[in-house]
């Protein structure tokens, strides 16, 4: 027999220009996974919404506008769901639910309940619809392009699935690159060996490889060849196969270090590029890799583009808003050259 579960039943009532409506939460979940320890999370809920929210016993009533009452009923029927699925209600899950819904973009217990892999007591997931999308492309194609801003989790999100497809054995290694270009500083007068110049650009793949494999193991398995990290030179002249290889900070290639690193691709295996074409630290005048591949193979089958923005941030709050800043201070200065401090970014007041 399959077991039957206890949805939360709704009941709506209007009241002139109001709609009252009831959520019952099933019995078997415990109030404090959707409200959070000491209301916490109601009181992101509350914050978030006009309408008046009370809540006794294992009932929720709503009264407020139809069309918002619509959309908290809706979202308690989200987190009763990934309640359910053991994912973890945080503010900000709650948060990006909340924008999800209002959206209309997706169902958040389908996005924040996807699991890619789980390690040393954390599971990682996508935290937002196009980041679903983009791990989805990841599974459905060869090759696919990570284009956005800093922190939407374009490198974190292709190192996860490149580790999961590595312990699935449906890959034997993974190789992590990236071009050993300057944002400012100069190579030549770093001190240290060739080794240790080049390390600290390579550090950011490192740190997220730490967070999925246990660190104890990653100096065996980069022994062994099964992960390797270097520099995107050293790609040139090999053929590349059974393999999961992640291009991170392709903005910072030319063309031809694109054209490369794409021809290395060999039987069984998966590439993974990534990049934000707002931040090259090419010289100046130089193309972008990056941009120029999107001209050349956009339509080919079995190559996607997932394009990422503002809103997949998912690092501090002040991000997404210096992302968008920055992105109206580019726009106004490509339309008028001469623009200058009338149209830098400026913060609230």
């Amino acid at each position: 027999m399959s077991e039957t579960r206890e949805t939360p039943k709704t009941r709506e009532k209007t009241l002139a220009d109001k709609t009252l409506a009831k959520v019952v939460i099933p019995d078997e979940h415990a109030m404090i996974s959707i409200l959070g320890r000491r209301d916490e999370l109601l009181r992101v809920i509350e914050k978030s919404f006009q309408a008046d929210i009370h809540v006794r016993g294992n009932e929720i009533t709503i009264t407020g506008p139809p069309e918002e009452s619509g959309v908290v009923v809706s979202l308690f029927e989200e987190l009763v769901e990934l309640a359910r699925s053991g994912a973890e209600l945080t503010p900000d899950a709650v948060e990006r639910s909340i924008a999800m819904l209002r959206k209309s973009s997706g169902r958040p217990a389908e996005v924040l309940s996807m699991d890619i892999i789980s390690s040393r007591g954390r599971t990682i997931r996508p935290k937002t619809v196009n980041q679903k999308q983009y791990v989805d492309m990841i599974d459905k194609h060869t090759i696919v392009f990570g284009i956005g801003p800093a922190g939407t989790g374009k490198t974190y999100l292709a190192m996860a699935k490149a580790v999961k497809a590595l312990q699935e054995k449906k890959v034997n290694r993974i190789i992590l690159t990236r071009p050993a270009v300057e944002a400012g500083e100069r190579l030549g007068f770093l001190p240290g060996t060739l080794y240790e110049k080049i390390d600290p650009y390579l550090r950011p793949l490192y740190d997220a490889l730490h967070d999925m494999v246990d660190p104890d193991s990653i100096p065996r398995l980069m022994a062994a060849g099964t992960i390797e990290v270097a520099p995107l030179a050293y790609m040139r002249g090999r053929t590349l196969n059974d393999a999961f290889i992640i291009l991170d900070e392709a903005q910072n290639t030319s063309p031809e270090q694109m054209k490369m690193f794409l021809t290395r691709l060999g039987f069984n295996s998966k590439i993974v590029v990534t990049g934000d074409v707002t931040q090259i630290d090419l010289p100046s005048g130089q193309d972008s890799g990056l941009k120029v591949v999107q001209r050349i193979l956009d339509g080919i089958p079995d190559i996607h583009f997932s394009r990422l923005t503002s809103a997949d941030v998912v690092r501090h709050k002040l991000v997404s808003e210096i992302v968008d800043a920055y992105g109206k201070y580019d726009a106004a200065m490509a339309s008028d050259p001469r623009a200058s401090a009338n149209n830098r970014p400026r913060g609230r007041r």
